[in-house]
Formats: C-alpha cells, sequence, structure tokens
C-alpha cells in the first residue's frame, strides 16, 4: 500500500513537467536550435554524437537520447520533459531494487527510493531537458550497481573455484559494460569505482567489520576496481580535454579560492538537502567567500566525519553514506572550476543518495520498531515526503519557461548577471524590447566586460535600427570574447545594414571557418553576397543554411530571392511557397512572392499576396507601392492612388513612390 501511494504521488508531482517549455540556458544548444539533435537518428549523426565536443562535453548517448525524442515528438517540448519524468522514477524503483538486495532492509531502501523519487533538490535534473544527461546516466548508475549487487552476494555464497562460474563473471562483465555506458552518458559517473569499493566496505563487508576473506578478498576488491578506474581515467582525460577547449575550464580562481568554496558548497548542498528552499538554476560564484563562512563550513564538514570515523564499526552505513556524499562530489565540488557556478542543484543527482542512506538507517537504529512507535515514525516519514512532494511540485512550477526560471532565480540569489541577461533575452524574444534592455544594463550593472550580455544589447539595439550604437556593444564583446560566433554573425549583420559589406563578409568567414554547420551565418552570408551581385555564391550558402536548420523559413525566402534575381522565376516560387507553409505570417515573402507572380501576368495572385502582406504589416510601404502598380495595371486607378500614398505616407522619401505618383496624377490618353 505504502509503495502504491507514494508512486502516485510521484506521478502525479512529475507528471508537472509536461506544462513546461524549454528555456533558453543550455536548450538551444542542446535540443531548440541544434540541426543535428533536430533532424533525429542516421549514421551521419551517430557519428557526430561520438566525435563531438560540442557544449563542451562529450556525451554521446545523451546526444543520441535527444535525437530520440526529436524524431518521436519534433519540438514538443513536454513530451521531452516526459521522457526526463520517466527516466528519474524509473532510477528511483532502480534504487529500491539494488539497496534493497544487498541491505535486505526493504522498508528502509523503500524509505530511501520515495526520499530520493521526490527530493526538490532533483527538480533542475529532471524538469531542465538540458540535463538528461544526469538521469540517464543516472539510469546507468543504477543498472551497474544492480549487476555489481548480483556479483556481490554471488561472489560471498560462491566458494573456492566456483567463484570463477560464468554466471559471477558475466554479471562483473555486465557492471562493466553498463559503466561505460553511463560514462557516455555523463562523465560525472568517474567516481563510480569509489562507490563500488564502499558497498564492498558495506554492507557486502569485503573491508572492516565482519570482513572473513582477509588479505585476499580486500586484494580482490581492490583488482576488480581496476578496469573501472581505467574507464573512469580515460573519460576524465577526454572530459577535461572537451570542456578545456569549449572554454567551459577557468582558470580566473586561485587554488585558495577553489578550496574556499569547495568546503562552503559542501556544507550548503548539505543544507539544501535538509532544507531545500530558494534553489536556483545558478548560484553565482563571489569570488571569495567570508572567513566566517569558509571556517564554519569547514568545521561542519570535519566533524561530520569525525563522527562517521568514530561509529565505523558499530554503525558502518555512517561512514559509507557520509563517505559517498563526499567522494561523489569531487569532480564538481569546484577544485576545477568550470563553468561559473559556485555549486549546483543538479550535481546533487546522485551524491544525495549517501545521504540519504546515512540518515534513513541511522534513524532506523536509533529507533528501532515497536507498537507504540512504529506509527508515529510512519506518519513523520509520511509528513516530509508529503512535505518534498509540495516543494517539488512548486518549484516545477519555477521551470515553466525561461521568464518563471529567472525571475525566480533573481529573486533568490545576488548580483546574478546570467539570470538578468536571459530574463532580458526571453521578454526580447516576446517582443518586450524596452524591459529586455534594461534586464541587459543590469547584468551589465553587476559585470561590465560580460560577452552575452553585450552581444545581447546589441542586438536589441540593432532590432531598433540602431545600429551604430549596436556595433559598439558588439566590439565591446569582442574584445572580452574574441572567438565569440554569435558575437561575430552579429556584428556582421550590423555592418552589412550600415553598408560596410566587405568587412561583414569578413565576420561570416570567421564564423563558419569555426563552424562550418552555422545555418544562421551561412544565411546571413549568402544575404552579403547577394548585395554584393554574387547569386551563385549566395545560392550556395542559403542552400546550406536549409540544410543545417531545419525548417528555415527565412532561408528559403531569401533563396527564393536570389532565384528571383537570376530569372528563375519557377524556382523562386516554390521556394516562397515553402517558406509560407513554414511560417504563414512572413510578409516580406507574400510581397515577394506576389512580385513574382506579378512579372508572370498572374495579377489576381499578385494582389492576393501584396494584401496579405499589408494585412501583415500595414506600414509597409514596398507592399503598398506593388499593390499599387498592379491595381494600376488592372484599371483601378483611385484604389492604386490611395495605395501609392500610403507609400510615401510611411516612407516619405520613396524615390519610386514618387515617380509613380506622377504617373498616376498625369492624364489619361
Amino acid at each position: 500500500m505504502a509503495v502504491a501511494a507514494v508512486a502516485l504521488v510521484a506521478l502525479a508531482v512529475w507528471q508537472g513537467v509536461a506544462r513546461n517549455e524549454f528555456v533558453n540556458y543550455d536548450d538551444p544548444d542542446y535540443v531548440t536550435s541544434n540541426a543535428r539533435v533536430q533532424s533525429g537518428l542516421s549514421w551521419e549523426n551517430l557519428r557526430w554524437a561520438f566525435t563531438t565536443g560540442h557544449a563542451s562535453n562529450w556525451h554521446p548517448l545523451t546526444w543520441l537520447s535527444h535525437m530520440v525524442d526529436c524524431e518521436l515528438f519534433g519540438l514538443n517540448a513536454g513530451a521531452h520533459h516526459l521522457v526526463s519524468a520517466g527516466l528519474h522514477l524509473l532510477n528511483s524503483f532502480l534504487l529500491l531494487v539494488w539497496l534493497g538486495r544487498l541491505t535486505g532492509a526493504v522498508w528502509r531502501s523503500f524509505v530511501v527510493a520515495a526520499f530520493f523519487a521526490l527530493h526538490p533538490l532533483h527538480v533542475e535534473s529532471v524538469a531542465w531537458v538540458s540535463e538528461r544527461k544526469d538521469v540517464l546516466s543516472g539510469l546507468f548508475f543504477m543498472l551497474t550497481l544492480c549487476a555489481y549487487a548480483q556479483y556481490g552476494l554471488r561472489r560471498a555464497m560462491a566458494q573456492g573455484a566456483a567463484r570463477q562460474g560464468l554466471k559471477l563473471w558475466a554479471w562483473y562483465g555486465a557492471a562493466l559494460g553498463l559503466y561505460a555506458l553511463g560514462l557516455m552518458a555523463k562523465p560525472m559517473l568517474v567516481t563510480l569505482p569509489f562507490v563500488l569499493l564502499l558497498l564492498d566496505f558495506w554492507p557486502l563487508r569485503r573491508w572492516g567489520p565482519g570482513n572473513t576473506d582477509g588479505w585476499r578478498g580486500r586484494l580482490a576488491s581492490l583488482v576488480e576496481k581496476v578496469p573501472f578506474l581505467l574507464l573512469s581515467a580515460a573519460s576524465s582525460v577526454v572530459t577535461y580535454v572537451a570542456q578545456q577547449r569549449g572554454g567551459a575550464v577557468s582558470t580566473a580562481l586561485p587554488l585558495g579560492a577553489r578550496i574556499e568554496n569547495a568546503w562552503v558548497s559542501y556544507a550548503r548542498y548539505l543544507l539544501k538537502t535538509l532544507w531545500p528552499t530558494d534553489l536556483a538554476v545558478l548560484y553565482p560564484h563571489p569570488g571569495h567567500w567570508p572567513g566566517a563562512a569558509v571556517w564554519l563550513s569547514a568545521a561542519v564538514v570535519l566533524g561530520i566525519t569525525a563522527v562517521a570515523v568514530w561509529n565505523l564499526r558499530q554503525r558502518p552505513f555512517v561512514g559509507m553514506g557520509w563517505a559517498w556524499y563526499l567522494g561523489m562530489l569531487v569532480p564538481v565540488i569546484g577544485l576545477v572550476q568550470v563553468g561559473i557556478q559556485s555549486m549546483a542543484d543538479r550535481y546533487m543527482y546522485l551524491p544525495m543518495i549517501g545521504l540519504l542512506i546515512a540518515g534513513v538507517w541511522s534513524v532506523a537504529e536509533r529507533f528501532p520498531p515497536r507498537p507504540n512507535r512504529s506509527p508515529i515514525l510512519g506518519g513523520l516519514t509520511s509528513a516530509l515526503l508529503l512535505a518534498c512532494a509540495f516543494l517539488t511540485a512548486r518549484q516545477i512550477g519555477f521551470w515553466r519557461n525561461s521568464e518563471e526560471l529567472f525571475r525566480r532565480t533573481v529573486a533568490v540569489t545576488r548580483n546574478n548577471y546570467l539570470a538578468h541577461n536571459n530574463l532580458g533575452y526571453y521578454l526580447s524574444s516576446r517582443g518586450q524590447v524596452a524591459e529586455a534592455i534594461e534586464e541587459y544594463r543590469r547584468s551589465l550593472a553587476i559585470k561590465p566586460d560580460y560577452a552575452e550580455a553585450l552581444n545581447n544589447l546589441g542586438h536589441a539595439l540593432a532590432g531598433q535600427r540602431h545600429y551604430r550604437e549596436a556595433i559598439e556593444y558588439y566590439r565591446r564583446a569582442l574584445a572580452a570574447h574574441p572567438s565569440h560566433p554569435e558575437v561575430h554573425n552579429n556584428l556582421a549583420n550590423a555592418l552589412a545594414e550600415i553598408g560596410q559589406v566587405d568587412e561583414a563578409i569578413q565576420h561570416y568567414r570567421f564564423v563558419l571557418e569555426r563552424n562550418p554547420e552555422h545555418a544562421d551565418a551561412h544565411n546571413n552570408y549568402g544575404i552579403a553576397l547577394a548585395m554584393k551581385g554574387q547569386l551563385d555564391e549566395a545560392i550556395e550558402h542559403f542552400q546550406a543554411a536549409i540544410r543545417f536548420k531545419r525548417n528555415y523559413a527565412g532561408a528559403h525566402s531569401n533563396l527564393g530571392n536570389a532565384f528571383a534575381a537570376k530569372r528563375q522565376l519557377t524556382a523562386a516560387i516554390d521556394q516562397y511557397e515553402i517558406c509560407l507553409r513554414l511560417n504563414p505570417n512572413d510578409a516580406q515573402a507574400h510581397n515577394n512572392l506576389g512580385n513574382v507572380r506579378a512579372e508572370l501576368g498572374q495579377l489576381e495572385e499578385a494582389l492576393r499576396h501584396y494584401r496579405r502582406a499589408i494585412e501583415l504589416k500595414p506600414e509597409n510601404p514596398e507592399a503598398h507601392l506593388n499593390l499599387s502598380i498592379v491595381l494600376l495595371r488592372q484599371g483601378h486607378r483611385d484604389l492604386a492612388l490611395e495605395h501609392c500614398r500610403r507609400a510615401l505616407e510611411f516612407k516619405p522619401d520613396y524615390e519610386a513612390a514618387r515617380k509613380h505618383l506622377e504617373l498616376l496624377r498625369a492624364p489619361e490618353r
């Protein structure tokens, strides 16, 4: 009954992720702007997944899981989220399976698994599509421990030569193979050999109290871990190279500051496990923590460590669980600084298990079952689980979209320049440009050389046609981050708008030399080449943009323009119609399709597209003029005169409209 109740609560809580959108933090890299992932499974994409260091990581199985989602669900965010939620619930069940199998304590194992399933600190790992690597690697972690549990228990029961039985070593091989798969989902599993040694200590008791194998058993335990350690070493090297090449490894912080942050983070993770409030997608690194915070954190960590060591014989599960927590966090505790965070909720996805084991076993031993005590403990446990469920459901709501996420992050953290920037980016995408600019300025007030905010502020200003001001911000962004491809691309766009096409082309080439699959750079480079009359080269780049970015409506429209300029009118019509199927509200594509239809003498079709263009964008002077020209051809002089005047109203210096007006005013012959 209790198992069913917790399962139903977990399902009710986690189904809430189906209402959430993708967010603008890493999700574009992983899914929403990743043409490889969106194109689904293929042999070429399989090769890419195993050879790329995109997003500063090597995790081919994670890429393949996103490709499968896109193959099945397209860009349906709710479906992507539900897959992650399903993996998390499966991980919770597997935790119950292997822990119960190893310890024989089914109810204690159930409580550990229930808290794991419902803890709000896991929301980031489940509700953030980019963190699929957490729940996917967690799946292989749990499967590895299931296989190792079978191996360890069979080994303990076997004697002599029977230990070499095929079934025994099949379980060992399965554990090793599953571990290799886990590393290909997320390299944080490099500490798993250490976890296996902890399981040998307790509950398998191949080390320490209760050990009956002597030194031979200890030596065998160590030798068994060598293949796992070799996989860990290989994964660590590949990961470090990928992150360093991707610019994720920071050398700005001195070692002393990183050690300080490690002490504080260990204490903060413990606190957030016990009191999971004010959770955020990013906790900015302060650079240096106050001395009192460092000393207090160190005292807490060392104090608990001393208690765990003191109780190794009587309560080995305390030392095992605490060492699990400390050890699994080592790769992400900040001694090697990756990213700009001081800590992250997602890093506690697997380390939390150690704390849960130590805590649940300690409480169960301190309060052994008695008729008058069991209902009280059961009630308290249920109340805590319900509190976790409530907080988790609430936290899932903060991941509803980028605005909810980053407004919440700004509210619960200090000096969070990334949150202000990403909130601005979301507001800009919703057309709230003035509010977006304000958020970008707040971000830059905290960190004046933050390239992302400088770039986004420049982009917002360019959208308001303040190109020269935008160029200043782009150049400042490049001063802070000289190789940033998006800044080069945006700078090139602004330069092209003010007529500096040759310099723009240099920046497009810079981007494409470093990322030949950058669809926007191909598209924009094509526009620049078309402006210089190099239509054949422009067509090649528009076609490349379409190849690398599925459903790229703008590139189809631009390709249509190039075909029209080459007088390949049928091909132009095909591209405009593809564009309008993808984006029926593209006013410029309607106008341009109207031009081609008019040139072919299809005047009614041309009128329909011009009118639609004006309906979508009433202040479009070009569409008004084109409509006027076709109306005159049909003999509707008064209507033609009206639209010509509208064109001049919106663009007083429109020379073509002025000449057409003179024609309209001339006496009819």
